[in-house]
């Protein structure tokens, strides 16, 4: 049996996927389950509460991980303006407990980041090496995190990733399918510019790192290839599911929130693809694949 880079045999791998009732955490279980069957526990505020560090260190030591892939996050990013504390307890103190646990049993972490660690006034795509400065409370939690974890864990890997979707879960993709059955014309802010990025690719390219013969510690950005607006994302949406609706685009002072959100946000995926060999679909390309498997499933008509 091969040698994996971070010294685990593939056969004694046992990897905790945190958040797994998200829906990155449900495209790891579909990828995982086949890759590596058998080797992966998934786990959900229900089996293991990550802001109880005891508990923690006690599942990771009675299950003897070896890895743990942390999806789990506050995301609610307008409420987290409100819910400081439990959006910092979750993003910040559960990544430490993880960290902490990890670190004192040999374990590999991979963590789950976003773009709104960056302000979004930038003129080419991020880098990870590039400034940080979060205009949130969402943000600012999940810098502390990051910080948090690589001063406790310096091996961990940490995967920024921006604009999620995916068949399951609560998302920008379901929101407009939703909407097109009940409002007439969508209004959809056409002056922040991202990546919508499909939650099975990332599954994939984390499948990919755990795989790998090495294990390069660090911060890495994933999103999909290409640009677009949250406009034209709803605009691609309509035209691959074949409905006829009238998409709306306005600026984002149309559409206050209590969070600010980066005006751009595009990130650069140069050193995940150079170390880790990760081909990356186009966005369009996957939102594609993500529709026509929603129609299969019969979540779309």
């Amino acid at each position: 049996m091969w040698q994996l880079g971070s010294g685990t045999k593939l056969s004694d791998m046992k990897i905790l996927v945190t958040g797994a009732n998200g829906q990155l955490g449900n495209e790891l279980h579909i990828q995982l389950d086949k890759e590596f069957p058998g080797s992966a526990i998934y786990t959900d505020i229900e089996e293991l509460d990550l802001t109880d560090p005891k508990a923690v260190e006690a599942y990771i030591v009675n299950n003897d991980i070896t890895h743990i892939i942390n999806c789990a996050a506050y995301n609610a990013v307008d409420q987290a303006e409100e819910e400081k504390m439990l959006s910092a307890r979750i993003n910040n103190d559960a990544v430490k407990n993880l960290a902490i646990a990890a670190d004192a049993n040999g374990a590999k972490i991979i963590h789950i980041s976003t773009d709104y660690v960056f302000d979004g006034t930038n003129y080419r795509p991020y880098r990870e090496s590039d400034k940080v400065n979060p205009i949130s409370q969402y943000g600012t939690t999940k810098r502390k995190g990051e910080t948090s974890l690589l001063a406790l864990s310096p091996e961990a890997i940490i995967i920024r990733t921006a604009w999620l979707y995916s068949s399951f879960g609560h998302n920008f993709l379901k929101v407009m399918l939703e909407k097109a059955n009940t409002q007439q014309d969508l209004k959809v802010v056409c002056d922040q510019i991202g990546t919508p990025t499909y939650a099975r690719d990332l599954a994939a390219a984390i499948v990919k790192v755990i795989q790998s013969h090495q294990w390069v510690p660090g911060i890495y950005h994933f999103t999909n290839e290409g640009a677009a607006s949250w406009y034209d994302f709803a605009k691609a949406i309509f035209r691959i599911a074949g409905i006829n609706k009238k998409v709306i685009p306005i600026p984002t002072e149309d559409y206050p929130t209590a969070a600010k959100r980066p005006s751009y946000s595009i990130l650069d995926r140069s050193r995940i693809k150079a170390t880790y060999g990760v081909e990356i679909p186009h966005w369009e390309e996957s939102l594609s694949d993500c529709i026509k498997l929603m129609k299969q499933n019969g979540m779309l008509h």
